[in-house]
C-alpha cells in the first residue's frame, strides 16, 4: 500500500522530449528546397508533393510556408483543372485542408471551383465556412452572395410572404387531414413548411424529402425550431427514389407539394407523381368502393390544374430572342443568317428550352394581347392514368381568333392550380402572386403581324414532360400560312429596331401580303439553319445605340492614332518596352502597313472587333469561342467587305485562357483593348480593375482602354416589393411557424436583373452620382465615397437602386438604364427602412471593394452631425 503520509514530490511532469532526428530534418531541409525550386520552374505539380511532404513532417513549418503553399496549391488546381483532371484536383484540395482546416483563403477556393463546376450546394458549404472563420472575407462574401441566388431563389422569399398562397394551402391540407388522411409526405419540403401545416392538422404521420442539400439542412433546422425534430422525417433524396418500406414504413395517404413553376410541368410534377401514385400513395378513392374511408386512400394535393394561354406582341420579348435590326454598327446583318435565343419548341433541336419565365406586368414597354385568354390543358393530379398517359397525347390544335392587331412574339401561358374542390390559386398575368408567367417565343425570321379576323393555330403538346406550345400557322381567307417558313430575303419586310413604335403601320397589311406569297401552304422548308446566342447576347445585338456609339468612338481613336503616327512616323508610337508575354500569333500576314491592333475581351457572342476591323488598317481580335460563333463573324466579315487577315480569334492562339491579356506579338502593343465591365444582371464585372490595370500596360501610346471610365448612378426610393422578393417580413411567424430567421440567413443585400422603368416604387430623389471607376487612370480611383442626396419626397428608404453610364470617351457614352440598354438595373436593399422628410439631406456612404459595392445610409442632422440609422449593406457579383 502506498505510504499516504507521504508529501507528492514536486518536480517536473514525467514527459519525454522528443529527441532530434537528423535524417528527418535533412529529408525535409531539401524537400523544402525542392518545393521552392520547382516553385521557380513552374513545376507546380512536383512543388505540391514536396510542400505536402515538408508540412506532414514539420508542422512548425505551417506559419513560414502556408503563402507558397496557397499559390503552390491554386496554380496546380487551375493546371489540373485544364486537364480536366477534376478529382486529381479535388484530391489535393482535401490534402491541403488536412494540414489547414481552418484556412479561409484555401476553403473558398475550392469553393469556387465546386461552384464553377455545377455542385453550387457543396459550394456554398465552403463559402459559408469561410465567412464563419472571417467575417469580413471580402472574396467568400462576394462568392456566398452569388450562390445564395442559385441555392435559395428569390421567389423563395416572395412565397413566403404570400399570406394569401400560404393560408389557402394550409386550410386545403387542414381540411384534408381532418378528413382522414392522417399519413403525409410532402415532396419538394423546401422550408418545411407544408409538412408542419400537416402535422399541426394532426397528421399522424409526416415525412418529406428535399433534393437540395441546403434546402434539406434549412428545412431541417426550421423543423426543430419549431418543435417538431422526430414528429418529422425529412429524407436528403428525390421522391423518385423513395422506396416503401426503405424510406417510409408505408403508403401515405396524402402527397402535397408546390413543385410547380410557371410552366407547371418545369419542375418534374407530373414524373414525381406517377411514381408517388405507383410507389408511394394508397390507391385512389374509387367510384366502385366509396365506403372506403380518406386513411385507406391515397389523394394529393394540388388536385390537378387548368393551364392558360394568350399571343401577345411585347417588343422587350422580341429583342431577347430573335434579330431585330437589319444593321449593326454598320454592320449589315443578312449574311448572319438566322439567329434567335435557345428558348423554343421545335422538335428540331432537343437543346433547347421550350419556354422561359417573365412577369408580365413588369416588362419594360408592357405588352398588348393580340386573343383572348384560352384553355391550353386541363390535368387531374389524382389520376394516375392521366398523368402516365400525358406524354403519349397526340398533339393537338387550336385555333384562336385574332382579337388585336400587332406582331405576334410569344405566347404567354400561366395556370390555376387547383388545391381541391373549393380552393384554387392563379399565376395570371393580372395577379398579386409569387409565380411569373411561362413565355413561349415566337422564333420566325421576320416579323409577322396579326389583324382582328385572322386565326393564330397553336400546337399544344407535353413531350419529355414538359408543356409545349407553339405557334405554327395563320389562317386568313380560308388559307393556311406556316410562321417557319422563310422569307424571300429581296423581298421589302417591314422590320421595326428594338428602339421603333412596336405598332404595326400602314404598312403592315402590305408586309403580311408580302409575306403570305412567299410562304407555301402544302410543304415545309425543312429544317432552318439557325444559330443560337443567349437571350443576353440577342438583346445585345439588337442594342443599336450601344453599337452606334462604340463605331464612333472607335473611329475616333483609330483617326487620332493615324494622325498620330503621320506626325512620328511609322517607327514611332509603340509605347515603352516590356518584356514579351507570348509569341507572334501564326496566319494571315497584318492588314496593310504597321496595322492598329485591337483586342475585344467582351463575354459571349460580340460584333465589336468586326466593327473595328472593318474601319481599316486594323487587326482585331475577337474572344468569340463558339465555333459556331466565329462562322456567324466571319460571313459577317465577307459580306461586309472585311479582308479574312483583318480578323483574328484570339482564344484560338492564346494557351491559357487565364492570361487573355496579353500581347498582340512579340514587337507591338494595342492600339486599343475592349473590356465587358458590366454584367447583364447590374453589377460590375469581377476582377474589373484588375484587368484594366493589366491592360493599360499593354496599349502604345495613345492608345485606349473602351470603356475609358464607369460612372454610377443611384436614387433613393420607397418599394415593398424589392422587401418582399428579399427577405421574409414582419415579425409575425408565417402561418404560426418560425421560418424567416433560418431563410434570411440566405439574404442578399443586392437585388438584381431589376427593371427599374416599371418596378413598383416612388422615387424620394433625383438621381445622384454614387461611384467613378476611372479604367486608363489608376491615380484617379478610390475606395470609399460619401455622397449628400436631398430627399424629394416623404417616406421610407427601402433601397438604393443603380445603374451606369459607361463613358467610351470624353463625348461618347451608354447608359445602362434606358428602353434600348441590354443591361439590367440593381439595388441595394436596405436591412431596415429609413424613414425621411421632404428637404432631409441622406448621406450615402459608398465602398467598392474589388468589383463588390457597399453602401450605408444615414440621416444628416442639421447641425452637421450625423444620426445613423442604417448599417452597411454589401452586394455581391
Amino acid at each position: 500500500m502506498p505510504n499516504t503520509s507521504t508529501r507528492p514530490k514536486r518536480g517536473r511532469r514525467n514527459r519525454r522530449v522528443p529527441r532530434e532526428d537528423p535524417a528527418r530534418n535533412e529529408l525535409v531541409s531539401r524537400s523544402l528546397e525542392s518545393a521552392q525550386q520547382c516553385l521557380f520552374n513552374q513545376d507546380y505539380g512536383t512543388a505540391f508533393v514536396h510542400y505536402l511532404l515538408v508540412l506532414n513532417l514539420a508542422p512548425v513549418l505551417k506559419d513560414f510556408a502556408s503563402e507558397s503553399f496557397r499559390f503552390t496549391l491554386f496554380k496546380w488546381a487551375d493546371e489540373l483543372d485544364s486537364l480536366g483532371r477534376i478529382q486529381d484536383l479535388f484530391d489535393c484540395y482535401e490534402q491541403a485542408l488536412e494540414l489547414f482546416p481552418t484556412d479561409e483563403v484555401i476553403i473558398n477556393s475550392m469553393g469556387e471551383h465546386l461552384f464553377r463546376m455545377g455542385f453550387r450546394d457543396e459550394a456554398a458549404g465552403h463559402f459559408h465556412k469561410a465567412l464563419k472563420l472571417k467575417p469580413d472575407y471580402p472574396e467568400a462574401k462576394e462568392n456566398f452572395y452569388r450562390v445564395a441566388n442559385w441555392l435559395v431563389e428569390r421567389w423563395h422569399f416572395l412565397m413566403l410572404n404570400d399570406r394569401r398562397r400560404n393560408q389557402k394551402y394550409q386550410q386545403a391540407i387542414q381540411k384534408a387531414v381532418e378528413g382522414g388522411c392522417n399519413t403525409v409526405l410532402d415532396i419538394g419540403t423546401g422550408t418545411g413548411i407544408l409538412g408542419m401545416c400537416a402535422k399541426k392538422a394532426g397528421a399522424a404521420e409526416v415525412y418529406a424529402c428535399e433534393l437540395s442539400k441546403t434546402m434539406y439542412e434549412l428545412a431541417c433546422e426550421v423543423v426543430t425550431a419549431n418543435g417538431m425534430n422526430g414528429r418529422i422525417k425529412i429524407l436528403h433524396m428525390k421522391s423518385l427514389e423513395m422506396e416503401v418500406p426503405k424510406d417510409i414504413p408505408k403508403r401515405v395517404s396524402l402527397v402535397v407539394t408546390e413543385t410547380v413553376d410557371a410552366g407547371l410541368f418545369g419542375e418534374g410534377i407530373i414524373d414525381s407523381l406517377i411514381h408517388a401514385w405507383n410507389h408511394l400513395l394508397l390507391p385512389p378513392q374509387s367510384t366502385q368502393d366509396p365506403s372506403r374511408p380518406p386513411s385507406q386512400t391515397g389523394r394529393v394535393i394540388p388536385a390537378g390544374a387548368t393551364v392558360f394561354g394568350m399571343a401577345v406582341q411585347c417588343l422587350e420579348i422580341r429583342r431577347h430572342h430573335r434579330l431585330c435590326v437589319s444593321e449593326v454598327g454598320g454592320l449589315a446583318m443578312a449574311a448572319a443568317g438566322e439567329l434567335h435565343s435557345p428558348v423554343s419548341c421545335s422538335s428540331e433541336d432537343d437543346s433547347t428550352e421550350p419556354y422561359t419565365t417573365e412577369r408580365l406586368s413588369r416588362l419594360p414597354g408592357g405588352y398588348t394581347p393580340l386573343t383572348e385568354p384560352f384553355n391550353a390543358l386541363d390535368i387531374d393530379f389524382n389520376n394516375v392514368q392521366e398523368l402516365e398517359g400525358l406524354c403519349s397525347r397526340e398533339v393537338s390544335r387550336v385555333r384562336l381568333p385574332v382579337t388585336g392587331e400587332g406582331l405576334l412574339d410569344a405566347l404567354a401561358v400561366w395556370f390555376q392550380l387547383h388545391l381541391d374542390q373549393e380552393s384554387s390559386l392563379s399565376t395570371g398575368p393580372k395577379e398579386d402572386t409569387c409565380w411569373e408567367q411561362a413565355i413561349y417565343p415566337v422564333q420566325t425570321p421576320h416579323n409577322f403581324p396579326l389583324r382582328p379576323g385572322d386565326e393564330l393555330i397553336v400546337e399544344i403538346s407535353c413531350r419529355d414532360a414538359y408543356l409545349r406550345l407553339c405557334s405554327v400557322a395563320v389562317a386568313r381567307d380560308g388559307q393556311e400560312f406556316r410562321l417557319d417558313d422563310c422569307l424571300d430575303p429581296d423581298e421589302p419586310r417591314n422590320n421595326p429596331g428594338p428602339s421603333g413604335n412596336p405598332n404595326p403601320s400602314l404598312n403592315a397589311e402590305a408586309e403580311l401580303c408580302s409575306a403570305l406569297a412567299c410562304l407555301g401552304t402544302e410543304q415545309s422548308s425543312g429544317p432552318r439553319d439557325y444559330t443560337m446566342l443567349e437571350c443576353a447576347e440577342m438583346a445585345l445585338l439588337n442594342n443599336q445605340p450601344y453599337h452606334d456609339s462604340f463605331r464612333r468612338a472607335l473611329a475616333k481613336l483609330i483617326t487620332n492614332l493615324k494622325d498620330a503616327r503621320s506626325v512620328q512616323g511609322p517607327s514611332q508610337g509603340q509605347g515603352l518596352e516590356v518584356m514579351p508575354l507570348t509569341d507572334p500569333p501564326s496566319g494571315p500576314m497584318d492588314p496593310g502597313p504597321d496595322p492598329f491592333y485591337v483586342l475585344d475581351v467582351s463575354e459571349g457572342f460580340s460584333v465589336l472587333s468586326l466593327m473595328a476591323a472593318s474601319q481599316g488598317q486594323v487587326k482585331a481580335y475577337s474572344s468569340v469561342e463558339k465555333t459556331q460563333h466565329q462562322a456567324v463573324l466571319r460571313r459577317l466579315a465577307r459580306a461586309n467587305g472585311v479582308p479574312e487577315e483583318a480578323l483574328e480569334f484570339w482564344l484560338n492562339q492564346v494557351e491559357d485562357e487565364q492570361a487573355v491579356l496579353q500581347r498582340p506579338s512579340r514587337e507591338k502593343l494595342w492600339s486599343a483593348i475592349i473590356l465587358d465591365c458590366v454584367e447583364t444582371c447590374g453589377l460590375v464585372r469581377q476582377k474589373l480593375m484588375e484587368k484594366a490595370t493589366l491592360a493599360r500596360c499593354l496599349l502604345e501610346d495613345g492608345g485606349q482602354i473602351f470603356p475609358e471610365r464607369i460612372v454610377l448612378y443611384g436614387m433613393l426610393v420607397e418599394s415593398d416589393t424589392l422587401l418582399l422578393e428579399s427577405a421574409v417580413q414582419g415579425q409575425e411567424p408565417t402561418l404560426g411557424f418560425n421560418i424567416a430567421p433560418f431563410i434570411n440567413q440566405f439574404t442578399v443585400p443586392v437585388h438584381v436583373f431589376l427593371d427599374l422603368s416599371t418596378l413598383q416604387c416612388r422615387h424620394l430623389s433625383d438621381s445622384v452620382e454614387l461611384f467613378i471607376l476611372d479604367l486608363m487612370n489608376t491615380n484617379a480611383n478610390y475606395t470609399n465615397r460619401d455622397v449628400k442626396v436631398q430627399a424629394s419626397a416623404s417616406g421610407r428608404v427601402t433601397a438604393v437602386p443603380f445603374w451606369y453610364q459607361i463613358h467610351l470617351n470624353e463625348e461618347i457614352s451608354v447608359s445602362t438604364f434606358n428602353q434600348d440598354s441590354h443591361w439590367k438595373q440593381a439595388a441595394v436593399v436596405l436591412h431596415q427602412p429609413l424613414a425621411v422628410r421632404e428637404g432631409d439631406w441622406v448621406r450615402l456612404a459608398v465602398t467598392l471593394q474589388k468589383s463588390s459595392i457597399s453602401i450605408s445610409a444615414s440621416i444628416e442632422e442639421e447641425a452637421g452631425e450625423t444620426g445613423t440609422v442604417d448599417s452597411v449593406r454589401e452586394s455581391a457579383q
